[in-house]
């Protein structure tokens, strides 16, 4: 898709590449220089009336952010690969909006995925197995409506709204805060490989070889929300930072969508609070394709809801309230505790309640 030579995107990735040299700086050098050849090639002095940080002009003599930048060139040609840069054919339109918008996105599987509409699915890494649930579950009914589900690859939330996706044999878009030739956490290296093979992409703004550095992680948050008409937080505490990715979306004037829970539930503060702030409270994903009904791709009509319809059971009828630990359920329902726990068994094998943590969470079925 690049309509640009092999030396203007090699110095393209250069630029990407050097210390301090983000979104707004990039953009200001290109304006200044005309191209990024042009930038690569002029003397010291010159980059020094922009006032840019002496670590980036001394950085563009490095050998080894030459390599990177020869290497990237060479990894894009692989089937599957692609370099998207901000004013060449291919880039995202609804990400280009926005302020500080990548100039350069590396995607690894299908790039037309990131011009589909997007719904994306984010929460806690620590979630509950409840929290889990429900991103799998709503997931799966909007990518069965045909929503792309875009997520951030991260354990908890992320995985259980990817894996949703999958389950409806949707195409699921992971952005992420390292390089493509990285995964993190190194445990999803299956999950990332049953995305791209079902139809699905890997995106980063990132250098290829890039490490998971904390500076990197609003960084991709601030593309996922770019990238979607909506973000759904599932489950989060109050220092959760699928907050900041909310808040992203709010200022790029996407949809923010918030699932509540119980008042007792660290986990479901971060949702409150988002939905004090303005979010549209969610019980089930006709919520939101009420919200999108303009959307043809996202018919609302009799499609199923994530959220199951409820079993009358005194248990269960506690845990949808709030998670419990066994000695509270017992104290609360005037059962003996021998007696409980055969029956916390008997549901949990029905998969209706799981334990975590010490608690017992309500999954619904």
């Amino acid at each position: 898709m690049n309509t640009f030579s092999v030396s203007e995107l090699h110095a393209r990735l250069l630029l990407n590449s050097l210390p301090h040299i983000g979104p707004q700086r990039f953009l200001q050098v290109l304006a200044y220089f005309g191209t990024a050849i042009n930038a690569c090639r002029a003397p010291a002095q010159d980059w020094r009336c922009l006032n840019l940080p002496a670590a980036a002009i001394d950085a563009r003599q490095n050998r080894q952010l030459h390599e990177a930048a020869d290497a990237a060139v060479r990894w894009q040609e692989q089937s599957g690969c692609q370099i998207l840069l901000h004013d060449a054919a291919g880039y995202p339109s609804l990400l280009l909006e926005t302020a500080g918008a990548p100039p350069v996105l590396f995607v690894q599987g299908d790039p037309l995925l990131l011009q589909q509409p997007q719904l994306a699915v984010i929460g806690s890494r620590y979630c509950s197995p409840g929290g889990e649930q429900l991103a799998f579950d709503f997931a799966k009914t909007l990518a069965a409506s045909g929503c792309c589900i875009s997520s951030g690859l991260a354990l908890g939330i992320d995985s259980a709204a990817h894996q949703g996706a999958l389950a409806a044999q949707g195409p699921t878009l992971a952005v992420v805060g390292t390089g493509l030739l990285r995964t993190y956490p190194h445990r999803n290296r299956a999950l990332r490989e049953r995305i791209l093979a079902g139809g699905g992409a890997m995106v980063s703004e990132l250098p290829l070889d890039a490490g998971p550095l904390p500076a990197h992680f609003p960084r991709r948050n601030r593309i996922i929300s770019g990238l979607s008409l909506g973000v759904l937080v599932v489950e989060a505490g109050l220092s959760s930072g699928s907050l900041i990715t909310a808040r992203y979306a709010a200022e790029q004037g996407r949809d923010v969508f918030a699932i509540p829970g119980s008042v007792h539930y660290p986990g479901s503060k971060g949702c409150h609070q988002l939905i004090r702030e303005g979010a549209v409270l969610v019980e089930c994903v006709q919520d939101i394709l009420e919200q999108w009904r303009h959307w043809q791709s996202l018919p609302v009509n009799d499609s199923p809801s994530a959220a199951v319809p409820a079993v009358a059971h005194p248990v269960l009828d506690l845990l949808r309230a709030q998670p419990m630990q066994t000695e509270a359920l017992a104290l609360q329902l005037g059962l003996d505790l021998v007696d409980l726990l055969t029956e916390l068994t008997n549901l949990e094998i029905e998969g209706q309640i799981r334990q975590h943590g010490g608690q017992w969470f309500y999954l619904g079925g």
